[in-house]
């Protein structure tokens, strides 16, 4: 009967919709009838009933019933009454028993779900309704196997709710947590404990896979409870007796770990340990080599690690509280794991040697404490070294042309054994660099047939000692004799062995990388700079089969050149013209069409021109010479802009435009590259560049005006702009006027945000110079601004009204240029009714934009425009504004809902806001206070006592009491 009256009340076709193959509408039914389970005061029972009784053999009603129970005891287990709360614990109970009797396991996805409402109703009533809870669970599930699989599940879902430490809780879970874990290692632990027991003996043999979740779970709970229930004879001789059962030794590792990782008494500590490696050893875990196993040898290396570890700390703890005796034992115990460490840190699996590499490095850095070493602790630092070495070898799989997965493992696996170097470094650099020195000149000695993983790992090498071995701005080859003659050594070595024509792009690459960490090197021995340079240029370098490889050397080429050239240019400079001719068809520009295969990218050649600028700025020639190679190498830039533009002009398929964009684009960066070079010491006009410069500038402007591909061609002539302001100086002046007419045409919020900048840069470098042109720029651009922001927009529509409040800011951030940059004149020459526009727009982005960043600047302009024109002979009819418009907005603004105090960002604002109201009472003096106590503050119903008392604030002289007050005074406002 209980079977048909559910199955009336359930919605029958809603339940059809739970299966992942249900059409659109039957899925939507299902999700409003869970819904609506879910808030009903007593619909959810069916469920109940239905998981009680077993109604349902379709695993998706089954977990939407576990679901709907999950959500009550969540969210509503308080509003249950005592009938219903039974009622749960009942169904969890009877769907339990049921399990015991069927043939076969529910699905896992269902045992996982159960297992979370079971613990989901434990962490809810343990403490007042079920303290029995486990006692329950256990006397009913017995031995069972599929009920010991739903009591181990359920045991995991409570570490997941009430100990992980990876899950975020409230205060009031964590004091809840608390009083669980105390309340169950009262009652109920050794219980736990010994069913644990139990069931690691009885189903080792006959369900492997219930003896690793039981292993999983002590591995769980061994954190929190009293370490002598498992730390002991029978439970450790268990534990070790299934690290030899295949199945089991991975997660019989893992729980020693656990165990290993429990914080307890240093000595005590020590003896867990050295008790537990006897038993390993003498088990015959030790012989690393025997093992073909290399996933348990990943989970064993990991257990070594540690009690690597915890040795290490027991010793730091020892020796700190000047435990001498126990501290040398504990160092005993740590220098007897040393050869298993070497064993597992060489192995050739990467995963086995890193999980080794924490134990490693603590070991190095105890031996670094030690006053003196012994000669078995420098056999074991040379060990290490020896073990890096091998294992920072490429193997023969590594895909250079393609890195995938693996490759970017090892590149991090890389990372942890260059740590060891660099703490080996720091134990003993002499025995680093002798080591290095040995590897290095044997392996250069026969590069030509060594195989390349032995010289790229010999070169690399010499290239990590530069960090390991640090110096002061990379001063390798001054100051310690024996560092710099090795060094220097091996360099000279590298630059003159041969080895840069290895064919092989790692060796290649590390070959430039060393030489240019090692710049300082050419200093020294300039006489190999030909050598290098050539090597830099030709198929070694540059032109390389290796399209990474010409693009790192690009990039590192400019930095050895630069190098060379800021410290000691005559070197350099019997190279220039030589070097110029060489990469000339580098710096051609790369035609539009399809297929071409340039042999550098487009941001290559960035690095290409600069370089090319740097050797020509810092040339010793004179300045017509200079000026003469510069034009060389811009004209044929200049040259192609303009034929491109021309075709662009013309040009009507779009894919086909955007391409000629992007081509006249990478002209005007690269020249805007080469200006780089110059510097306070080299400036353009000292060079004779500025007409070179004037030239590109006239080239480049006309493309503003193109009607296609604007947002492109706009952005790379602005760019070019802003570093012409900086280069040209006043030279740039003539150009600005046309090329501002021009950007300010038919643009969007983007072009406006962009080109903002653009004047402010030149408002705050030329000041008075470029005042008649701001003057003339000033409401053109301000009326676009506003045109712009009155654009309507989607209310949905994020990005738009994101590039509104991104163009607001850049507005304000240019009044405030303008006012700041004491050019009086530029808004006061614009006209009573544009001055009264623009200030008003202060004001609303002051008060009613919610964007304290903005609001900040809003309360600048204003303090600054009542300095100009707030006095007695500032602008007329201004202090009238005052009084109506900018005196409410330092109030209206604070008491704003949206204006929040607790912001850091809203507290500077309202710093700014009090400042504001400081220079209206130094502007005005006791009219303003006048104004304030008679007028405005009761306006705002405040009291005369408070009114009096923020008039004093305003008149004593310290600002800093003025700022606290005022916070003080919106917070109370607010209340």
């Amino acid at each position: 009967m209980a079977c048909q009256s559910v199955a009336a009340v359930m919605d029958e076709q809603a339940l059809l919709g739970l299966n992942p193959n249900a059409d659109a509408r039957y899925r939507q039914r299902a999700m409003a009838y869970f819904e609506q389970l879910k808030e009903s005061q007593d619909a959810w029972e069916v469920c109940a009933e239905a998981l009680a009784k077993g109604i349902y053999n379709d695993d998706h009603v089954k977990f939407f019933c576990f679901q709907v129970l999950e959500h009550q005891i969540k969210f509503r287990h308080a509003g249950l009454s005592a009938v219903q709360q039974q009622l749960i614990r009942e169904t969890l109970m009877k769907w339990l028993q049921c399990q015991l009797m069927n043939n076969q396991p529910e699905k896992p996805f269902i045992r996982n779900k159960a297992a979370q409402v079971f613990a989901l109703t434990f962490v809810m009533e343990y403490l007042t309704l079920w303290p029995k809870f486990f006692f329950d669970i256990l006397s009913l599930v017995g031995l069972n196997p599929h009920g010991v699989d739903i009591y181990l599940r359920t045991l995991m879902a409570i570490d997941a709710e009430v100990v992980d430490r990876d899950i975020l809780h409230s205060p009031e879970e964590t004091r809840r947590n608390t009083l669980i874990k105390d309340g169950m290692r009262e009652q109920c632990i050794p219980h736990l404990v010994e069913s644990w027991f139990q069931i690691l003996q009885t189903y080792q043999q006959s369900h492997p896979e219930l003896t690793c979740q039981c292993l999983e779970v002590v591995g769980a709970y061994v954190s929190w409870i009293d370490l002598n229930l498992i730390a002991n004879d029978r439970f450790v001789n268990l534990l070790l007796s299934q690290m030899s059962v295949e199945e089991l030794r991975e997660e019989a590792c893992d729980c020693l770990f656990e165990i290993i990782n429990k914080g307890m008494d240093p000595v005590d500590k020590t003896k867990l340990v050295e008790s537990l490696c006897q038993v390993l050893q003498s088990a015959g875990f030790f012989n690393v080599e025997q093992e073909e196993d290399v996933d348990f040898l990943a989970k064993f290396s990991r257990l070594v690690n540690g009690m690597g570890q915890s040795l290490v700390l027991s010793w730091t703890k020892l020796a700190k509280a000047g435990n001498v005796k126990d501290a040398a034992e504990t160092l005993q115990a740590v220098e007897a794991k040393v050869p298993l460490l070497l064993q597992l840190l060489v192995h050739e699996d990467d995963d086995i040697s890193a999980n080794i590499v924490g134990f490693c490095y603590e070991y190095l850095h105890v031996l670094k404490q030690l006053p003196q070493l012994t000669d078995q602790q420098k056999t074991n630092i040379e060990a290490v070294m020896l073990a890096v070495m091998k294992k920072l070898t490429y193997d023969d799989e590594y895909n250079f042309e393609n890195e995938g997965e693996d490759e970017a493992m090892f590149v991090e696996y890389r990372k942890q054994l260059k740590m060891l170097l660099d703490r080996l470094a720091q134990v003993s650099p002499e025995l680093l660099l002798e080591a290095v020195r040995r590897v290095f000149t044997n392996t250069m000695q026969n590069w030509q047939t060594a195989p390349f993983m032995e010289v790229e790992v010999a070169i690399r090498l010499l290239y990590m000692l530069g960090e390991a071995l640090p110096a002061s701005h990379g001063a390798h080859f001054s100051g310690d004799t024996a560092k710099t003659s090795a060094l220097q050594d091996m360099m000279r070595t590298l630059v003159s062995c041969g080895v840069s024509s290895y064919q092989h792009s790692s060796v290649s690459l590390e070959f430039f990388e060393t030489v240019v960490r090692y710049d300082k090197f050419f200093i020294v021995e300039p006489q190999h700079i030909p050598n290098v340079l050539m090597a830099f240029l030709d198929q070694r370098g540059l032109r390389h089969n290796s399209p990474k490889v010409r693009s790192r050397v690009a990039y590192l080429f400019s930095r050895f050149v630069k190098t060379l050239h800021s410290v000691d240019s005559k070197h350099m400079n019997a190279f220039i013209e030589d070097i110029l001719t060489r990469i000339q068809d580098l710096l051609e520009l790369a035609p539009p069409e399809n297929g071409f295969l340039a042999m550098l990218t487009s941001d290559d050649q960035l690095f290409m021109f600069e370089t090319a600028g740097v050797l020509i700025v810092n040339s010793e020639c004179p300045a017509e010479r200079k000026q003469a190679l510069m034009r060389s190498l811009l004209l044929p830039l200049m040259d192609v802009f303009r034929l491109l533009l021309a075709k662009l002009l013309q040009e009507t398929e779009e894919e086909r435009q955007a391409s000629l964009a992007d081509c006249l684009s990478h002209a005007v960066g690269f020249a805007s590259r080469t200006s780089k070079a110059f510097s306070n010491k080299q400036t353009v006009k000292q060079c004779g560049c500025t007409e070179v410069y004037r030239d590109c500038m006239q080239t480049f402007l006309p493309a503003l005006s193109c009607p296609v591909q604007r947002g492109v061609l706009r952005s790379s002539v602005r760019s070019f702009l802003h570093r012409m302001i900086i280069c040209l100086e006043e030279e740039v002046l003539p150009f600005v006027p046309a090329a501002s007419e021009h950007m300010l045409k038919d643009c969007e919020a983007k072009d406006l945000q962009e080109f903002i900048p653009l004047i402010s840069q030149i408002t705050a470098k030329f000041k008075r110079q470029v005042s008649p042109f701001l003057q003339q720029v000033f409401m053109p651009l301000v009326l676009a601004i506003f045109e712009v922001l009155a654009r309507p927009a989607e209310d949905n529509d994020q990005a738009a009204a994101l590039e509104k409040q991104m163009l607001r800011r850049s507005y304000f951030t240019f009044i405030q240029t303008v006012t700041g940059s004491g050019m009086n004149e530029v808004m006061a020459n614009q006209g009573a009714e544009n001055i009264e526009r623009v200030v008003f727009t202060i004001i609303q982005g002051a008060v009613d934009f919610p964007d304290p960043i903005a609001q900040k600047t809003c309360f600048i302009i204003l303090s600054k425009l009542v300095e100009l024109w707030g006095g007695k002979d500032g602008m007329v009819g201004f202090p009238d504004f005052i009084y109506k418009h900018i005196v409410p907005a330092c109030f209206l603004a604070p008491l704003k809902p949206t204006f929040d105090l607790s912001d850091a960002q809203t507290v500077l604002t309202l710093s700014e806001c009090s400042l504001t109201l400081k220079m209206i009472h130094l502007k005005r003096g006791p009219e303003f206070i006048q104004f304030l106590q008679q007028e405005y503050l009761p306006s705002l119903q405040v009291s005369p006592e408070i009114s009096q008392e923020l008039c004093q604030v305003i008149q004593q002289p310290d600002i800093k009491v003025l700022k606290n007050y005022i916070k003080a005074f919106f917070q109370r406002a607010k209340l």
